[in-house]
């Protein structure tokens, strides 16, 4: 049968309505059995709930594969310039109420499934999280993707499939134990194989370099291993929209299954070894980094997850052009930090060896193809790699990347004619370390370079990378970060989205900027008692949970005090900590404590990360003494929540009242998670860094509680010579906590065990300087408590808050994405119909 055939026989199955099999609960429980017999393959009467989750997930991704070939059939017509977001980390969340709430089927799916005895409540809790990022980045990626199709930007992601995620944490006796995320152990309802889309990626080999017969030097990549990548598509959908995009995942394969004539020797192991070492490649996220064998996994993942990326896209553009010419007028690539950052040398590896382009006019179309998101202003987290091992592993890259930094070279002393310290700043070369600096490639071959906050961009340009921006004045932009409502207050707050609707109407969703309606309500006492009633309903929910999962019990009425991110040094949980020792010490010496608190943190701390995994022991022997301290009580509770993820964060922000939001002034890019709270109500405790500095515009001075050095004044106390020692010796309270931590307070079996915190404090140079913000996060807290005492009050400043969002919607931020770095336009979407029973 001929393509024009198939195609018009699938354009006459695309004009259906599929929506059709959820308009109705008749309608639903028809399309359920017929998938849980067809799809699962179960009889209905002897289906467990986990059937039934499947059968809901695989007809709800039959419905969005249909509308996403229509999608991109539309994009394929149109020839529309496409964004490719390339990002080493997702995480998306669950995605079954997140569709049906797209769709706008919630009520009727749920309804259907009451009548076939199946309660929609607890399918939701048999998915699991997709394990496919660690934080803030993978949070992002995925927000971002959402907004671009809710938005009607023609986007599509790229990623990794990994079988395990960073990791299942538990605690034991005090401490993090790391488990393996299985997070695929029961398949994914989503995803849809793609055996038939698979690209060869290579690893070591040689190059060899020969002049042709019209004298140009030419390069060839041989004796390369090969590994395959191997598709797997996971559809978006967008709220509200027709429209539903697709995040590629890879998957790594090898060529073959076994050695034949090591089987038939009898060397079972030897026969598969080469299959197995291929297949780590995307085993797991972010393998252990500290040993060398560690780096060169991550680096062949990076590499791994670029190749097959650009391959596809190209691909993808040849489908419907002729050459690669016009590549960067239909194409632009957005690498997510440095980790996609080989993409460059690999599309200038493609366009030279494999299409015949000359260096110039490859190196013109890679740089306007390419757009890059800094994440970090800490030195020490810019990626690099070393030169050594790039030549071992990629020696064709290398090849490129140095005569990318000779060509730069020259435009650097042009810039700056006879500066050798310009030079040896700017090179992509570290003649230091010997290593390639990922961040400087990623500047110099994007078009544009995005920082993330006001302050973040700010910092780039002035302090990180001034010498880039005096090089290439408009190539940095600000675009700061977002979230996007629709999971972060429709689907983890529904109480409070069903007092806003009635307030503002329904339109907020897609348009955040509506909440400033929200201001209106502040003094009407009806919706002030409302809003209180939902935070406490939170708030029960939330103790509910923690005393289940971990045992803490916890008075609703206790302010709730939350932390939740990675655990790091900059991030200064470690300072939540001390103030929560100098409570505990008040109380003990009889001071009157004005507000019992709650303080809960969660996160996890990479495996190889010493400190921070100490700080987690801490907080938990420091949660063990205060909790079980009978002069204590109810007026201070501490706990640390397991397995920090997606899913348990849509359960504990809605009941937090405070937020803190408390690293070192300049060193945290952006921030999501306080956007995040302050969407739901709570209150920020924090410093004047990343995106807490636009929220305090937002929100107003009044309504969030801001203490610290400023990132400028952490400049100058550094530069003038900061002694942690002297604070130590000047403070009283601050004195007795550090000794407690390190003379065994909280640890009387083992009084060395916070020696290495003790030590980072007080005898190496306390980086992060937490000592110099303690007396000032101190008084803010009791400011906080004074605030609080005031109830009618804090509800109106959290009304506030969540009025003042508006500005921090993930889609506002891929409108300028869009219009300021992607130049794309937005694709007119049909009317979304949404059935009602």
């Amino acid at each position: 049968m001929d393509k024009k055939l198939l195609s018009h026989l699938a354009d006459e199955t695309l004009k259906e309505d599929f929506l059709l099999a959820f308009s109705n609960t008749e309608s639903v429980k028809f399309t359920l059995i017929s998938s849980l017999i067809q799809g699962v393959g179960k009889d209905p009467a002897y289906a467990s709930p986990q059937d039934w989750f499947y059968a809901l997930g695989f007809s709800l991704r039959g419905l969005l594969s249909h509308n996403y070939i229509k999608s991109a059939r539309n994009l394929f017509e149109k020839d529309s310039r496409r964004v490719y977001y390339l990002s080493m980390e997702y995480l998306p969340g669950r995605g079954l109420v997140k569709t049906l709430l797209d769709l706008g089927v919630y009520d009727i799916v749920k309804e259907a499934l009451y009548e076939l005895g199946q309660e929609l409540h607890e399918l939701e809790h048999l998915e699991h999280d997709p394990a496919l990022g660690n934080g803030g980045l993978g949070r992002l990626a995925a927000c971002i993707l959402d907004s671009m199709v809710t938005q009607g930007y023609p986007g599509f992601g790229y990623g990794i499939r990994y079988n395990f995620g960073l990791f299942s944490q538990t605690i034991e006796n005090g401490q993090q134990v790391e488990h393996p995320d299985d997070w695929l152990r029961h398949g994914d309802p989503w995803e849809y194989r793609r055996p038939s889309v698979n690209h060869p990626v290579h690893f070591y080999g040689t190059v060899k370099t020969e002049v042709n017969a019209q004298g140009v030097e030419t390069s060839q990549w041989i004796e390369a291993e090969e590994v395959m990548a191997i598709a797997y598509d996971m559809p978006i959908s967008g709220f509200r929209s027709n429209n539903v995009t697709n995040l590629r995942l890879w998957s790594a394969s090898a060529t073959s299954d076994f050695d034949l004539d090591k089987f038939n020797q009898g060397d079972y192991i030897k026969s598969v070894e080469d299959k197995t070492a291929t297949e780590t490649l995307s085993k797991i996220l972010y393998p252990d980094d500290s040993t060398l064998m560690g780096q060169e996994l991550r680096l062949k993942q990076e590499y791994f997850f670029v190749s097959a990326s650009i391959q596809d896209i190209v691909a993808r553009y040849l489908r419907s052009h002729s050459g690669l010419n016009r590549f960067a007028e239909k194409t632009v690539i957005q690498l997510n930090d440095t980790h996609p950052t080989l993409g460059i040398a690999e599309l200038m590896r493609i366009l030279i060896d494999e299409h015949d382009y000359g260096w110039d006019e490859a190196w013109k179309i890679t740089r306007n193809t390419f757009a890059y998101t800094n994440h970090t202003l800490l030195p020490e987290a810019l990626e690099k790699w070393p030169v050594n091992m790039l030549k071992k592993m990629l020696p064709r890259h290398l090849d490129i990347i140095l005569r990318i930094n000779a060509g730069f070279l020259k435009e650097v002393e042009a810039r700056f004619p006879g500066d050798i310290s310009k030079l040896r700043d700017l090179s992509l070369v570290d003649d230091a370390s010997h290593c390639i600096r990922m961040a400087h490639l990623a500047i110099v071959g994007s078009h544009k370079v995005n920082g993330v906050a006001a302050l973040h961009t700010d910092l780039l340009r002035t302090k990180v990378f001034p010498d880039f921006d005096a090089m290439y004045p408009n190539k940095f932009v600000n675009v700061t970060n977002g979230i996007t409502p629709r999971r972060w207050l429709l689907q983890a707050n529904p109480e409070l989205a069903d007092i806003i609707n009635e307030s503002i109407g329904d339109e907020w969703p897609r348009d955040l900027s509506q909440l400033s309606k929200l201001s209106d309500f502040v003094d009407d006492t009806g919706f002030q008692d409302q809003f209180s009633a939902i935070k406490r309903r939170n708030k029960e929910k939330l103790a509910k949970m923690l005393h289940n999962c971990m045992g803490l019990r916890l008075d609703p009425s206790l302010l709730f005090d939350i932390q939740i991110k990675r655990i790091h040094e900059y991030k200064r949980q470690l300072l939540n900590v001390l103030h929560v020792i100098t409570c505990y010490n008040r109380i003990r010496n009889g001071m009157a404590c004005q507000i019992p608190r709650a303080v809960l943190f969660a996160g996890k701390a990479a495996p190889s990360y010493f400190l921070a995994k100490k700080i987690i022991h801490l907080i938990n022997d420091v949660a063990s003494t205060i909790n079980n301290d009978p002069m204590i009580g109810d007026l201070l509770k501490v706990g640390f929540i397991p397995d920090y993820r997606v899913s348990l964060a849509e359960h504990i922000i809605p009941g937090s009242e405070l937020s803190e939001q408390i690293s070192t002034a300049g060193t945290e890019a952006s921030g999501t998670g306080n956007m995040k709270f302050a969407l739901n109500g709570a209150l920020t405790i924090g410093t004047l860094d990343g995106a807490n500095v636009e929220i305090k515009n937002s929100v107003g001075e009044d309504n969030i509680f801001i203490f610290g050095l400023t990132a400028d004044q952490v400049s100058e106390v550094r530069s003038k010579g900061y002694d942690p020692v002297d604070y130590y010796n000047g403070h009283d309270e601050l004195k007795q906590v550090i000794d407690m931590i390190g003379q065994g307070f909280f640890s009387p079996g083992d009084p060395d065990r916070y020696k290495a915190i003790v030590d980072a404090l007080l005898h190496q140079g306390d980086h992060y300087m937490l000592f110099a913000d303690y007396e000032s996060y101190i008084d803010c807290q009791k400011e906080v408590e004074n605030q609080y005492l005031d109830q009618k009050l804090w509800t109106q400043k959290a009304i506030l808050n969540v009025a003042g969002m508006g500005d921090f919607s993930v889609d506002r931020a891929v409108h300028e994405y869009a219009s300021n770095i992607w130049n794309v336009q937005r694709e007119e979407q049909s009317e979304f119909r949404q059935d009602e029973d």
